[in-house]
C-alpha cells in the first residue's frame, strides 16, 4: 500500500516540475444552479501554497499547491486560498479521499476539517438551539467541491518569478470583500488574477454575456491566449463529481447561452419582441458556442489505474443504497490505493 502511495506522489512530483495556473470552471448545482447556470471560477496554483486562508507562500517540496477565489460574505474577506486536496475533498490526504458519498458524509467531512483549521473564520454557532453546531453560510465552499459538482481545468504554464509578484501583490493589499454578483464576481477574479500573469489576455464579452464575466468566458478566452501563444504551454483536464447519491451537478453556461438554450426564456422572449430574441441567437451562434474539452484527460477514476477522456466517463451517481468507503468518525477507514481518487493529472501537449 505505502509502496504504491510512494509511487504516485513521485509521479505527481514529476509532472509539477514546472509552475503552472489553472482556471477551475466548475459546474453549477443544486436549486440556485438551475436558476444561475453560470458556475463558479476558481484558480489552482500548483507553486503557490496556503500559508492560512488569507496568505499566500511558495509551495514546499511535495506540496500539490492551493485553490483561491473570490467568496460572498465569508468573515468580510475577499477571496480565500485552501490547499487543493481539502478543497476537492474536504480531507488532507489523497488516500482518506471516499470512493462514494452521501449528504451526511459530505457535511461531516467539512465540519471536522472547519474544526481543524477554519474556525477563524467559521466559528461555531454561539448561542440558541444550535449553539456548538456548525454554522450556516457559503463557508462550505471552502471545501468539498467535488462533491458537489464536476470540474474542468485549464492549465497554462507560468514562472517562479510570476508566481513571487502574485503573492506578493495579494499578500500586501487589502483583502476586504466586495463581492458583486454582476460585475465583480468570482470569474472577474479569476480574469483580475490570471491577467497578473498574462496581462490583457483574459477579458469580458459585451456581445454574448452582456459584460458580465462567466467562468465560461473566463475558460473562452483563457484557450484563445493559448491558442494565439503556442509557445506556452497549455493542458486542460476534468475532476469529476464524486459518485454517490448526493446529486449530479448541472452544465455550465454563460447569460446569452442560458436564455437561448431554454425554452421558458427564449420563446416568451420571441413572441415580445422577436427582433431581440433574435439577436441573441446570432449572438450566440456567432461567438457563444464554447464547450467543456471532450478530451480533458480525467484524474484517476475509483477502481481504475488509466486515465480516460472525459467524454468516456460516466458521471451517473449510483443507487441511494451504496454505503460511502470512508466512516465519518474518528478513525475512518481509508479507501485502498487502487480505489482512491488521486489527483488530477493535466496532459502536456505532444
Amino acid at each position: 500500500m505505502l509502496s504504491v502511495f510512494a509511487a504516485l506522489v513521485s509521479l505527481m512530483s514529476g509532472l509539477r516540475a514546472h509552475a503552472d495556473a489553472a482556471l477551475l470552471m466548475e459546474e453549477p448545482y443544486a436549486q440556485f444552479g438551475a436558476f444561475n447556470p453560470t458556475g463558479h471560477a476558481a484558480i489552482y496554483l500548483n507553486h503557490v501554497c496556503a500559508e492560512t486562508p488569507t496568505r499566500l507562500r511558495a509551495c514546499r517540496p511535495g506540496e500539490p499547491g492551493a485553490v483561491i477565489s473570490r467568496y460572498h460574505k465569508i468573515d468580510g474577506y475577499d477571496w480565500l486560498a485552501i490547499p487543493l486536496v481539502p478543497y476537492l475533498y474536504a480531507v488532507e490526504r489523497v488516500e482518506d479521499v471516499p470512493v462514494t458519498a452521501d449528504a451526511e458524509l459530505e457535511a461531516s467531512l467539512r465540519d471536522r476539517y472547519r474544526r481543524r483549521h477554519l474556525m477563524a473564520i467559521a466559528p461555531d454557532v454561539a448561542e440558541g438551539k444550535k449553539a456548538g453546531e456548525a454554522p450556516e453560510g457559503e463557508w462550505t465552499q471552502l471545501i468539498g467541491a467535488s462533491y458537489d459538482r464536476r470540474i474542468y481545468g485549464f492549465q497554462i504554464q507560468t514562472t517562479p518569478e510570476e508566481d513571487r509578484e502574485f503573492m506578493n501583490r495579494y499578500n500586501d493589499s487589502p483583502n476586504i470583500g466586495h463581492f458583486n454578483l454582476l460585475f465583480h464576481n468570482c470569474a472577474d477574479f479569476s480574469r483580475t488574477l490570471l491577467n497578473v500573469y498574462y496581462p490583457h489576455g483574459v477579458h469580458r464579452n459585451f456581445f454574448i454575456d452582456l459584460g458580465i464575466t462567466t467562468p465560461k468566458q473566463v475558460a473562452r478566452s483563457l484557450t484563445k491566449y493559448a491558442d494565439r501563444h503556442p509557445e506556452l504551454t497549455f493542458s486542460t483536464f476534468m475532476i469529476p463529481q464524486v459518485p454517490g447519491s448526493i446529486k449530479r451537478s448541472h452544465p455550465i453556461d454563460g447569460v446569452v447561452e442560458s436564455v437561448v438554450k431554454s425554452k421558458k426564456y427564449v420563446l416568451p422572449l420571441a413572441v415580445l419582441n422577436p427582433e431581440v430574441a433574435a439577436g441573441l441567437v446570432v449572438a450566440y451562434l456567432t461567438d457563444g458556442r464554447f464547450k467543456a474539452p471532450n478530451d480533458a484527460t480525467v484524474e484517476i477514476v475509483p477502481g481504475e489505474s488509466t486515465t480516460k477522456p472525459a467524454d468516456a466517463v460516466s458521471d451517473a451517481a449510483p443507487a441511494a443504497t451504496e454505503t460511502p468507503v470512508v466512516q465519518p468518525v474518528p478513525g475512518m477507514v481509508p479507501a485502498t490505493p487502487e480505489a482512491r481518487r488521486p489527483l488530477p493529472v493535466p496532459t502536456t501537449p505532444q
